[in-house]
């Protein structure tokens, strides 16, 4: 509820502090007093855009605060889902700045025009004669069906179904999409990774294949070379093992005279064992070395098949074409499997159709289970108000799509005359007619759901005094649940209300102010007197009022 409001230097109001209470709250004021200046402000608190017009100073900012009692609005989620900080008393302020910029505050904490509206119509529903297309919507429609309904828990139970079947529709066509892409890179993906399985790939195989291939496209070569290696190795008279052999001999000789001799002897034995191995290496080389035209093929086709791949793939390494065949494996693998991962989601989408079917029937059911008390309670209602053969036909059928609550199509059709045709409340009804339906309509939620705080804006214009009366009742009636607000001209409405204030127009220093204050009983009475009989007023419109107020 709204429990204060401030408003400073917008528009006719210099600076103005007001405390509301809960209850049915009255707003009166001749024409011209400045009450659209009233809602003009609350508005800017509800998201409203401004401009520099507003300002009454335009040298000074505009501030207009307004404090809201929220603990019993739910509204923690919308807090959180708007980063803003909750508070059971939640402050809103906007601020107009000389040079037209415009800010706005959630309990202190910046906050966009976005988020500003999304509060603003959980916490004040602004309704006037001009204000009745929301009653013409599908959307608000089926609420006032849902709301007598209790169908919120269930609705909240179908969402959550509703955003996981889209999520997999979407899934679905995901795997579509890449499967028709799939298989057209299919075959060439194939033939890559056969090319590729065929190679018979090895990390450093290449490095090993040019070795061969240099060995064997050079043993003539290699051979001579051997050949010569023997030969200074091994030749009888002057072969390399044949001098360590006689140097060996002469330093054995040379220790008999000296042991200094001792560690040359050594160091020519280990060149000659040294030598030896050597020697019996070269020869085993030589033997086993012969010419493989035919291997020398298979090396050079294996290393071009091998330098080909690496140029097709643009790689400079074979375990670099080894990761290439393990991701070329995944993609074949993933494309031949698409079919079966097609296959599930399916069988998923069909399992979550039976779940949203399931939910959607409870919906449906309870939709229909509470139309005629709807129907009756409207209708009884509205003939209360000056509308005796005003019917409705509201009818849900349940169809094939999915919309976001449920799978019903409305049928809401009215007529406001006996024996006239049904049609669209915005073609059947005038905005008179629509005004009051609204009025019904707001009177029976009032006692299913918590509604937030309502300023009902001259919606009596044009009404008989007898009908003003009972829409004073009804709405005296929906305060016993939530804030009522009325802005009237009608005495027989001012009288109802639990507080009284009334707004007007004075000349401060030649200027002219908009004002709003509380009355008290006393001047309760002079207003509705005066609203009954004029400025003149007599003794029995002063009587009069006294009566409606007892």
């Amino acid at each position: 509820m709204l429990t204060s409001l401030s408003i400073k230097n917008y528009a006719l109001i210099d600076n103005l502090q007001v405390d509301f209470n809960d209850g049915f709250s009255i707003i009166t004021g001749e024409t011209g007093a400045g009450k659209s200046i009233l809602l003009g402000g609350l508005s800017l608190i509800l998201g409203k855009r401004a401009d520099l017009s507003s300002l009454k100073n335009t040298e000074e900012k505009c501030v207009i605060e307004a404090v809201f009692n929220v603990s019993n609005y739910k509204l923690q989620a919308l807090f959180k889902s708007e980063d803003l900080d909750y508070e059971d008393e939640t402050i809103i302020r906007r601020e107009i700045l000389p040079s037209g910029k415009s800010r706005a505050f959630v309990n202190d904490s910046p906050v966009n025009l976005n988020s500003l509206q999304l509060l603003g119509e959980r916490l004040i529903d602004v309704h006037s004669q001009h204000e009745t297309l929301q009653l013409t919507s599908n959307e608000f429609q089926f609420q006032i069906i849902d709301a007598l309904a209790k169908n919120d828990e269930t609705l909240q139970s179908y969402k959550t179904e509703l955003k996981a079947y889209k999520k997999l529709k979407k899934e679905l066509r995901e795997l579509l999409d890449f499967q028709a892409d799939a298989i057209k890179e299919h075959d060439y993906n194939s033939f890559l990774l056969n090319e590729l399985t065929e190679a018979n790939l090895q990390v450093g195989e290449v490095e090993l294949l040019e070795e061969e291939y240099e060995t064997l496209n050079n043993i003539e070569g290699i051979k001579e070379k051997l050949s010569e290696a023997y030969q200074l190795l091994n030749e009888e008279q002057i072969g390399v093992l044949a001098s360590l052999n006689n140097l060996k001999i002469t330093f054995q000789k040379l220790t008999g005279y000296s042991n200094k001799y001792e560690d040359l002897l050594n160091r020519v034995t280990s060149g000659l064992i040294e030598m030896d191995d050597v020697f019996k290496e070269v020869d085993v080389l030589q033997e086993n070395l012969e010419a493989d035209p035919n291997r020398l093929t298979v090396v050079d086709s294996k290393l071009r098949v091998l330098h080909n791949l690496m140029q097709k793939h643009v790689v400079s390494s074979v375990s670099e074409l080894i990761d290439i065949k393990n991701q070329l494996e995944e993609k074949v693998s993933f494309t031949e499997n698409l079919d079966d991962s097609i296959h599930n989601k399916r069988m998923e989408i069909e399992a979550k159709e039976m779940t949203l079917n399931k939910i959607s029937e409870t919906i449906h059911n309870n939709r229909i289970a509470i139309i005629p008390q709807l129907k009756s309670q409207l209708e009884t209602i509205l003939e209360s108000l000056g509308m005796p053969n005003a019917q409705f036909k509201i009818d849900v059928v349940l169809g094939d799509e999915y919309f976001a609550n449920g799978k019903d199509d409305l049928i809401f059709l009215f007529s406001a005359n006996k024996g006239g045709n049904f049609n669209e409340l915005k073609k059947a009804a005038s905005g008179g007619e629509l005004s009051r339906i609204m009025l019904a309509i707001k009177s029976v939620l009032s006692k299913y759901i918590q509604l937030p705080t309502i300023m009902f804006d001259e919606i009596d214009t044009g009404v008989s005094g007898e009908i003003s009366n009972k829409m004073g009742d009804i709405m005296l009636d929906m305060s016993k649940t939530m804030q009522v607000f009325s802005i009237t001209h009608l005495p027989q409405i001012a009288a109802k209300g639990h507080s009284h204030f009334k707004v007007f127009k004075e000349d401060v220093n030649d200027v002219t102010q908009t004002n709003l204050v509380k009355l008290n009983h006393d001047e309760r009475i002079v207003e509705i007197a005066q609203m009954l009989g004029g400025l003149e007023m007599s003794s029995s419109a002063i009587a009069h009022a006294k009566e409606l107020l007892n």
